[in-house]
């Protein structure tokens, strides 16, 4: 990738270069005027979080676009794919998300998604970088009669909940199962509730308040802790937590234990293979799915094919392979026999419906596949060097790994979006796993600090 795209599109702290409102302008203007070499006056979708710095590069992107002469049309508050599914759907040429995702609420994002719902190429994201960096956008601004417009898109939402509620099957029901709702102060906040609520299943909600400032904080799909409390509390069949943008899902079974995204999706497979129509009968998943989940493909028959971190890339290879079902273990999971990307609110429904289907508890699905002990730990870094290049670091990993033998896996890998070096290992039991990345982690603090 450049030096302004991640895994991710464009993210950092909100009001700092490169998440200021300047890259936001530029970014409008880039996407522009690149769309216009091949259609005038282009339609393009915005959608944010509520991270209360959305507004302010919603405008600056606004004015980039129409600067460029394009149109842009504003949905406010939508998770990431809702704004994919408006593309699609309803005659745009591109849709961007302000969002960080996972993030707290001082960082913020800018990703893009094509007419057709997917994410940018990364040739693409590589023109409007050049573009931006290069500084040729003030030249190519047309004049001041083709300066375009901003509206206000109503009515986007209630499209993308219906498409949502279409996702679950005619012959299923969920009236009387009680589901708890994590919404982690985000994009999915009123959403979410009105699918389930539509769906007839008994709905209650936590972290659904947003105030620009508490999105993702101890709630959502990494912090599990309360919902697991409220699940086990008022006796509900299901947790359904959310990331920030509502791309994400991670569910607390009827006991209060959480699952991994890596469960999610052997529960799901199963379901899609015994309906005929998991294509290839193949799982798509990332270099950091658990040992656990390749241990369940063997026992079940699928064909499992691992891609790179990032749910661009497990597309990327779904695409390739002729697959519908893959994800992440963070809890990206995509169904593309619906959608173009990870849906946290569609996954939420395949899993409802897949106990609904077979009749049994959560915990009972997740007893499908067996969790190997992992531990994950992210190191702060001030430089990212090939990780190759350092031979501290690669000493530590080799040690590790000869003690493990074939009990377990290192894998050492910097985030793509933050200046983070993350650092899992899988092994025979806890203790050792936890010791064994807690020794790497070490070595890369004192490395690249």
């Amino acid at each position: 990738m450049g030096k302004l795209f991640g895994t991710d599109g464009i993210r950092g702290e909100a009001n700092r270069y490169p998440m200021d409102g300047i890259m936001a302008f530029q970014f409008g203007q880039a996407i522009t005027h690149i769309i216009r070499k091949s259609r005038d006056n282009p339609k393009i979708v915005i959608g944010r979080d509520t991270r209360v710095s959305g507004l302010m590069l919603e405008r600056a992107l606004e004015a980039g676009i129409t600067s460029m002469g394009g149109n842009a049309y504003d949905l406010g508050v939508l998770p990431t794919p809702g704004v994919a599914f408006v593309a699609k759907n309803m005659g745009f040429d591109a849709g961007i998300v302000i969002s960080a995702s996972h993030n707290p609420y001082q960082d913020n994002g800018i990703k893009a998604f094509n007419a057709d719902g997917f994410k940018l190429s990364d040739e693409k994201e590589n023109q409007i970088e050049d573009l931006i960096l290069n500084n040729e956008l003030a030249d190519l601004a047309p004049p001041s009669r083709q300066i375009g417009s901003v509206e206000v898109l109503k009515n986007a939402s209630k499209s993308y909940i219906s498409f949502l509620k279409d996702t679950f099957p005619d012959d299923l029901s969920m009236n009387m199962i009680k589901i708890v709702l994590d919404t982690a102060n985000g994009a999915a906040f009123e959403i979410a509730p009105r699918v389930f609520d539509d769906l007839g299943a008994d709905v209650e909600i936590i972290n659904n308040n947003p105030d620009g400032f508490n999105i993702n904080d101890n709630c959502g799909s990494q912090y599990t802790a309360g919902l697991e409390k409220m699940v086990k509390d008022s006796g509900a069949a299901v947790g359904l937590a959310f990331d920030g943008d509502g791309d994400r899902l991670i569910a607390v079974d009827e006991k209060g234990c959480t699952l991994t995204g890596d469960q999610i999706l052997i529960i799901c497979a199963r379901m899609l293979k015994r309906q005929g129509i998991l294509k290839n009968n193949l799982l798509v998943s990332t270099v950091m799915s658990n040992l656990g989940l390749t241990v369940a493909c063997k026992k079940y028959g699928f064909r499992h094919h691992t891609a790179k971190v990032g749910d661009r890339y497990v597309l990327e290879q779904m695409l390739s392979l002729n697959a519908v079902l893959g994800g992440e273990d963070s809890g990206h999971i995509i169904f593309l026999n619906h959608h173009t990307t990870g849906d946290g609110i569609l996954a939420a429904i395949q899993l409802v419906a897949a106990m609904v289907r077979q009749g049994r508890a959560l915990s009972e699905l997740a007893l499908q596949m067996n969790v190997f002990p992992q531990k994950l730990i992210s190191v702060e870094v001030g430089t990212k060097p090939e990780l190759s290049t350092v031979p501290e670091i690669e000493n530590a990993i080799k040690d590790v790994e000869t003690q493990l033998g074939d009990q377990g896996r290192v894998l050492v890998r910097y985030s793509g979006t933050q200046n983070l070096c993350r650092v899992m290992v899988e092994g025979p039991s806890d203790e050792l796993t936890d010791q064994y990345c807690k020794k790497i982690a070490e070595v890369v603090k004192s490395a690249l600090n």
